[in-house]
């Protein structure tokens, strides 16, 4: 009998939304500042293996990339707000996360090894927090991003506790 994949009962905080704005704002600005000093580099230069007509419209390089990627960065954080999700039931912690492609996580508690909590600039100045969950598996780690910081302290701390109270020896 299988069971139906279910999602994951509690979601991310709701100014995460903000978080993910900010970071695709900033990659954002990086990519369209990045394509503005090429065109600048490629217009001051002397290149004779191009062709005219590149040379004469390289400005539309910036103005393109910020077409392309301008809904990128109003959708994403939206999408990836309606995805992220989590839960600590029973032994397993269960994490879905993703906006192109999803990544569903089962991580059994007496598999982990470590717990960290961590905070980005951006998440310290909205109160959000990282969880980390490290094991020996070759997948590494998981991660929960996003949480309010108070829910992510104490997530940390459930975790870390039930950790080591269902130690095994299988390592």
């Amino acid at each position: 009998m299988s069971v139906p994949l279910r999602d994951p009962a509690n979601q991310v905080s709701r100014r995460a939304i903000t978080l993910w704005l900010l970071e695709s704002l900033f990659g954002f600005v990086l990519l369209v500042g990045g394509s503005a000093l090429a065109a600048t580099w490629i217009s001051g230069a002397s290149w004779s293996w191009l062709p005219r007509w590149i040379e004469a419209g390289i400005w539309w390089l910036p103005a393109a990339v910020a077409v392309l990627m301008a809904p990128f960065v109003v959708i994403e954080p939206f999408w990836r707000y309606a995805v992220h999700r989590w839960e600590l039931s029973g032994d397993v912690v269960y994490a879905r996360s993703g906006w192109l492609s999803r990544q569903w996580v089962f991580v059994p508690v007496s598999r982990i090894q470590t717990v960290d909590k961590e905070q980005g600039w951006f998440e310290r100045l909205l109160g959000l927090a990282t969880v980390e969950i490290r094991t020996a598996s070759y997948a590494g780690s998981s991660s929960i991003k996003g949480l309010d910081y108070a829910v992510a302290a104490r997530l940390a701390e459930d975790l870390a506790r039930r950790a080591e109270e269902l130690r095994d020896d299988a390592t």
